[in-house]
């Protein structure tokens, strides 16, 4: 592995040049947030197993159709990407009522949704994310329309692909952010996901699998985050 010098650092991967140009070395750290940045811990063995989810879900994308930017795994907490031009979106796909939804609107939490909804939030801490339409998305140059329904067609289809696993190894999938950049003339699959961008529910229990542990202090977000880890890496299904 090539390291070059530091791009960017964020909540909790740091972004590294590489030996080619078209190519990012990405090293996920041990560190966690939540509450945007108000609660941050360091937490041992968190980063290796963000890596390993994000590295196995977007292996499994990519055989269910969804080009992402993943290449190959370096060491157990750096990963090789392609270098993409991120959109500063968040694509929030629902299939269950939890979190922000629940607060926001009139839903009763674990109300499963006929549909899966998709909302699309714009990337500022400063503006606090706010929700925005497929209007003010190209009000403000980010995509086209054409785009747009690209990336909403893509959101639906990772979520069956992962829906469908998860249902697999005993998990509801509730919900998950995406993130998608562009690669010369393609919008790809960037970003990571795993346990920090995943709602994940014990199948039959509710019992939550994913940073809610942490964000809401309902046990030992290591072992929830071990437990996933394994189940997925362990599921045979690559």
């Amino acid at each position: 592995m090539t390291q070059g010098e530091l791009l960017y650092s964020g909540k909790a991967k740091t972004i590294y040049l590489s030996d080619k140009p078209d190519e990012l070395i990405v090293s996920f750290r041990d560190d966690i947030t939540a509450f945007d940045g108000g609660k941050k811990d360091r937490l041992e063995g968190k980063g290796a197993s963000n890596a390993d989810v994000s590295a196995f879900l977007f292996q499994l994308l990519e055989k269910g159709g969804v080009p992402t930017h993943f290449i190959k795994m370096e060491d157990p907490i750096t990963m090789r990407v392609k270098r993409l031009s991120m959109i500063p979106l968040e694509v929030i796909v629902r299939n269950r009522a939890a979190g922000s939804i629940v607060r926001r609107y009139p839903f009763i939490e674990g109300h499963i949704f006929e549909k899966p909804i998709i909302a699309i939030d714009y990337k500022d801490d400063t503006r606090n994310d706010p929700m925005v339409n497929d209007e003010i998305i190209i009000a403000l140059g980010l995509m086209t329309q054409e785009e747009i329904q690209t990336v909403r067609a893509e959101a639906l289809r990772i979520n069956e692909i992962l829906k469908s696993f998860f249902e697999s190894i005993g998990i509801d999938l509730i919900d998950f952010k995406v993130e998608f950049g562009r690669y010369n003339d393609r919008i790809l699959l960037g970003d990571e996901i795993s346990m920090d961008s995943m709602r994940l529910w014990e199948k039959g229990t509710h019992t939550s699998l994913d940073k809610d542990v942490y964000r809401f202090g309902k046990g030992d977000v290591m072992e929830s985050y071990r437990a996933v880890t394994g189940r997925i890496t362990g599921s045979g299904k690559l």
